[in-house]
């Protein structure tokens, strides 16, 4: 759902903050307020083409951001699989910059990310239906999807049993391909295969040894510099030959000077306990080092030994994997694939034979899918029909048309398509052949009132819904905006205050003259401004009290029409 929509420097837009309400947001305006520039803003956050000249004159760059709250398991997953960080509130923050150099940056919750993702996600958030683009009914790809949810939780269930055995499948096929070899490339691959399983098998390698090696390599290498320096540390110790005192007897003379005076203060025989326990850890420290000088051993031909075992095994790191234990996986992998082309007749036969049986199984989800979509599309269809009639739509004709393609995938072997007529006489073209503007914007608004229930996208724009329509049509049309509201965000752009009266936001757009610039602004309604701005819809230059009294008794009208919808 959008919770806020924040312009700065675009268009005629200096500043603007909106907060959106869960349920019917109308919007409305003069002609030329802006109405166009606040829908296009929206239009730009959620990838689409947008001008450098769009920034506000006098400007160095624009920004727009939208922030969602997501409560979609799909756009979850979809943010987590592009790995966009979403926190413990759900919120999701889009924002786009657009500079005057003509560049564009956009991000999601601070993470600088592509038009492509944008576009990928957004259309999952929100649709726009009217004169933009951005309309995921339009897109005969989303046909399927949306009427297998409407159809429910029976085929959901056979979809996910389907991909398991479509997946399955797909990974037999897959191994098809690599024993579909002639017997030459087939001895070939065999002989390269034996000579990578025995390079590696007889390096006799072990697990974690190269982590040993490396410590001992590491010893031998600076033996020379450790039995120096181990050798200063014990003459500093010890003393040596020309009369320079060792650590040890220097220490054993303060224990003695300290021992004939402890008795003279207590102070005295604290420090020489401690000395004295100095003199003993000095003394196991010689000790120590003593042991380390005389056993170690400087073996330079195992030191070589142990170099050539570590290029051994970098020398298989850099061809089979980067631990042991993946070169060890890989040879185990090897090994197999090895058998089966020394096999390949058996393992061919096998194969296919698993697939045959898994085509048949596939074929039996195909069929269920297929019968429960048409009886399925039937129904929707006829239900969507009534809903157009209900917008004075009178002569118009509406299929969802199920269709076996070549082939099977995931989704079992049908295409879908919706197809509408909107005249009698006229055959059923695509969704996506039909006029735009306001006819189209009907049309969609008559699929979303019957998909509500169904449909995931939670946040709905009508920009030009109400082209052309007025009287009885627009209080249909005002009905049916309702009842959409009610399973969906809508926020609806109209110059009808039939339409108007059913908000439960009403914001205003206006064009502002200050200091010689013009500004287009935004501002929400309470209830009186909103009966005044329903009164300038109906009265037009001149609002007298009984267009104020008639705005007044649409708006309780409308109060009214919402408890029961």
């Amino acid at each position: 759902m959008l919770i806020h929509l924040h312009v700065k420097n675009y268009a005629l837009i200096d500043e603007i903050n909106v907060d959106f309400d869960d349920n019917l947001n109308i919007l409305t305006g003069e002609t030329g307020a802006g109405k166009s520039i606040i829908i296009g803003s929206i239009n730009a956050v959620l990838g689409g083409k947008v001008s450098k000249d769009m920034i506000r004159t006098g400007c160095d760059s624009a920004l727009i951001e939208l922030l969602f709250y997501v409560d979609n398991n799909v756009v979850l997953s979809k943010l987590h699989e592009y790995d966009i960080n979403m926190d413990n509130n759900k919120e999701l923050l889009i924002t786009r910059k657009i500079n005057i150099n003509g560049r564009s940056v956009f991000r999601m919750n601070g993470q600088v990310v592509t038009t492509s993702i944008v576009k990928d996600i957004s259309t999952k958030l929100i649709d726009i239906h009217g004169q933009h683009e951005h309309q995921s009914l339009l897109n005969k790809k989303n046909h399927l999807s949306l009427l297998d949810t409407f159809c429910g939780v029976d085929v959901l269930e056979l979809k996910e049993k389907l991909r398991e055995k479509y997946a399955y499948y797909m990974e037999l096929s897959s191994k098809i391909d690599h024993f579909m070899l002639d017997e030459h490339t087939r001895k070939k691959e065999i002989s390269f295969l034996e000579y990578e399983i025995n390079e590696i098998t007889s390096a006799n390698l072990i697990i974690g040894e190269d982590e040993k090696l490396k410590e001992e390599y590491t010893l031998l290498s600076n033996g020379k510099k450790i039995i120096k320096s181990m050798s200063e540390i014990h003459t500093y110790v010890n003393g040596d030959s020309t009369n320079m005192t060792g650590a040890i007897d220097q220490i054993g003379q303060a224990v003695r000077l300290l021992s004939g005076i402890k008795t003279l203060d207590k102070n005295i025989m604290n420090m020489e306990e401690q000395i004295s326990n100095i003199e003993i850890m000095l003394s196991d420290f010689n000790r120590d080092i003593n042991d380390y000088i005389s056993s170690f051993e400087l073996d330079e031909s195992r030191y070589f030994e142990i170099e050539d075992r570590i290029d051994l095994i970098n020398n298989l790191k850099m061809k089979y994997g980067d631990t042991i234990e993946e070169i060890l996986k890989y040879k185990e992998e090897k090994e197999k694939y090895l058998e089966e082309l020394i096999n390949h007749e058996e393992h061919l036969n096998q194969i296919n034979k698993e697939i045959n049986t898994l085509k048949n199984e596939i074929e039996v989800y195909c069929g269920d899918l297929t019968r429960i979509r048409k009886e399925k599309a039937k129904h929707i269809s006829k239900l969507i029909v009534n809903a157009l009639r209900h917008i004075n739509l009178l002569n118009t004709n509406f299929i969802i048309e199920v269709n076996r393609a070549n082939k099977f995938n995931s989704n079992g072997w049908d295409e879908i398509e919706f197809l509408i007529s909107t005249n009698v006489g006229e055959p059923l073209k695509s969704l996506s052949k039909v006029a735009s503007g306001g006819e189209l914007s009907r049309i969609m608004l008559a699929i979303k009132s019957v998909l509500a229930g169904s449909d995931d996208i939670e946040s709905l724009i009508f920009d030009e819904i109400d082209t052309g329509i007025s009287g009885k049509t627009a209080g249909l049309v005002a009905e049916k905006l309702v009842q959409i509201s009610k399973e969906h965000q809508v926020i609806c752009i109209t110059h009808l205050a039939q339409i108007a009266a059913m908000g439960d936001a009403h914001f205003i757009i206006q064009k502002k003259v200050k200091d010689n610039v013009t500004h287009t602004l935004i501002n929400k309604l309470d209830k009186e401004s909103s009966i005044n701005e329903l009164a300038r819809l109906l009265g037009g230059i001149k609002i007298t009290d009984a267009v104020i009294a008639n705005a007044k008794e649409m708006k309780d009208y409308a109060e009214e029409v919402k408890k029961i919808q």
